[in-house]
């Protein structure tokens, strides 16, 4: 069995992240549970479970409309990873015990490496957001 390396989950980051278009997200989010159940239930993946929540979050307010302050490269970047997820016939099938999940978990590491700063971005507005909302709903 071929070795996953990071710059393996690189060329696959990019391939699927490159046939993402904007009608893709709305399917994504479509299938958010499926994959958050995904991940819980794999050992390698389980440990991004906080970091995917956030990407969905983050996919589910550019989708609406209420969060733009991120290039497409990165929203594609989320997309793809997810979607790669998603996909049980991958590099490494997920049916092969112990292996399974290290081409998603790769995948899921090299894309959070690449999008940490659009990341820590959206989520410090997301804080701000729910600050106000609260100082609004105490006035």
């Amino acid at each position: 069995m071929p070795l996953f390396n990071q710059k393996n989950a690189r060329k696959q980051l990019d391939a699927e992240a490159g046939k993402v278009n904007p009608a893709d997200l709305e399917k994504l989010l479509e299938r958010q549970r499926k994959i958050e159940d995904k991940v819980k239930g794999s050992g390698k993946l389980a440990r991004f479970s906080t970091d995917i929540k956030l990407m969905f979050s983050m996919i589910r307010d550019y989708w609406n409309g209420n969060y733009r302050n991120v290039p497409w490269k990165s929203i594609a970047a989320i997309a793809g990873a997810l979607l790669y997820v998603l996909n049980p016939i991958d590099v490494i099938p997920d049916l092969i015990l112990g292996f399974g999940f290290l081409d998603d978990a790769g995948v899921v590491a090299m894309c959070l490496k690449l999008v940490e700063s659009d990341l820590l971005r959206y989520a410090a507005w997301v804080e701000e957001k729910e600050e106000r909302e609260n100082q609004v709903s105490a006035n």
